[in-house]
């Protein structure tokens, strides 16, 4: 190729005798099975992640929640509790989705910054592990809850430390100016408080600065803060026995730059190893990114002045990354480029009747035509999980491979299934 291409860059997924696999799975032999576009998940890239992440933290004990935002496929979060990974759930339809996926309540991690009264009921009922509160005015929410049924409930305090972690401005949550966490400078007032709610049992503090973060300084300045913390709660005569310290490990979407996950477990064994409270950590993106793809078949060439245009079939309402922060995943072809192959520079778009439904102006693909199949990389986080029905579009099938055996994790949605959904119902005076 004349311009630089980006190879698939984890052991999983990778070119053998001209064709693109995944684990040991022909991707061409997927798309012939079930048609594009889909997503396909490898099983062993989830968890050498986890073991990757055990590896760098030992050997301080970390309990590892997923953060089932970035991608909620139940054959994904079976996996993930098989090999005993709790839940990082922001809503009750998660709630309900990882119980159904068989993880034990008390291993669920409750957060988010607005949890109405009907999930926090539906969480104390189910007996989940921890709810990370926010606001004072959800403490004294979940106090009258537990109060109402009799109960203790466990709760941690997420604090907001004002810490930018230099990542997106759309996915930074750990500065003064995001709706995320208590102030820090409120932190022990809240807290003090928490500790003589009926009802509450106040047990430590929780942070989360962002999403996918490659400096490792911003963690550092985090971790620190939450130890000075700690110290201090404890002067104040109160008990902490817990820290939540979120997620944010950044991936790498162009072979080069990826967290260093070592020096992030030495610094966690730095600044709070030896804190006396149980550690947890909530990676989501890290865990499942780079395990991904979304599949797509050629439509259409077509010329618009100097610009080159492939249309392909699968949209941004399959893919919202693009549209929403300007993201970019690698884009693979199916036949493997041959290395004299002339690029042809061209823009990779989608079917749906916005003009932000575009993955991006790549360089260094070869020239396509209709029929081609492609995959965009590093697709297993914030992907699928943020599709949606635009155009009437129906969601895309999801497809999970495991050495040299594959499965339907997700049924592609149907237009009839969706009319369903519209059916009108009866009349009711007003």
């Amino acid at each position: 190729m004349t311009a630089e291409f980006v190879r698939p860059h984890v052991a999983q997924i990778g070119y053998r005798s001209g064709e693109l696999f995944i684990e040991q799975v022909p991707v061409r032999t997927i798309a012939e099975k079930f048609g594009t576009p889909f997503y396909a998940y490898s099983a062993s890239a989830v968890c050498q992640r986890i073991e990757m992440l055990r590896d760098a933290l030992h050997p301080a004990e970390v309990q590892i929640c997923y953060a089932m935002k970035a991608n909620n496929n139940l054959s994904l979060l079976r996996i993930l509790s098989g090999l005993g990974c709790g839940m990082d759930i922001v809503s009750g339809g998660e709630l309900e989705r990882t119980l159904a996926a068989g993880v034990p309540a008390q291993k669920i991690v409750f957060s988010g910054v607005g949890k109405s009264e009907q999930e926090i009921k539906a969480a104390v009922a189910a007996g989940v592990g921890q709810l990370n509160v926010e606001s004072t005015e959800e403490l004294e929410l979940i106090a009258k809850v537990a109060r109402n049924v009799g109960r203790k409930v466990p709760v941690v305090l997420r604090v907001n430390p004002d810490v930018d972690a230099a990542t997106h401005p759309k996915i930074t949550t750990g500065t003064r100016h995001n709706k995320f966490g208590i102030p820090y400078e409120a932190a022990l007032t809240v807290y003090a408080r928490a500790s003589t709610l009926p009802g509450i049992d106040c047990l430590g503090l929780a942070v989360h600065i962002g999403s996918q973060i490659t400096d490792i300084l911003p963690f550092r300045k985090t971790f620190e803060r939450v130890a000075e913390l700690v110290g201090r709660i404890r002067a104040q005569g109160n008990t902490i026995t817990r820290l939540d310290l979120g997620g944010g490990l950044g991936v790498s979407y162009d072979g080069r730059s990826g967290i260093d996950i070592v020096t992030y477990g030495a610094i966690l064994r730095e600044t709070l190893a030896d804190c006396g409270c149980e550690l947890t950590i909530e990676p989501g993106r890290f865990v499942v990114a780079e395990a991904g793809i979304l599949v797509s078949e050629v439509l259409y060439n077509k010329v618009q002045g100097s610009e080159k245009f492939t249309i392909v079939d699968a949209g941004m309402n399959d893919l919202m990354r693009p549209a929403l922060y300007d993201a970019r995943h690698p884009i693979w072809p199916i036949a493997e480029p041959a290395a004299e192959t002339l690029a042809e520079p061209c823009h990779i778009v989608g079917p749906v009747c916005e003009s932000s439904d575009t993955f991006g102006k790549y360089e260094a693909l070869p020239p396509l035509v209709s029929g081609d199949l492609l995959a965009l990389g590093v697709a297993g986080a914030y992907c699928a999980v943020m599709s949606s029905s635009y155009n009437a579009r129906p969601l895309v099938q999801e497809i999970l491979v495991e050495g040299n055996r594959y499965c339907l994790a997700r049924h592609r949605q149907t237009v009839a299934a969706m009319l369903k959904l519209e059916q009108a119902g009866e009349w009711i005076a007003a």
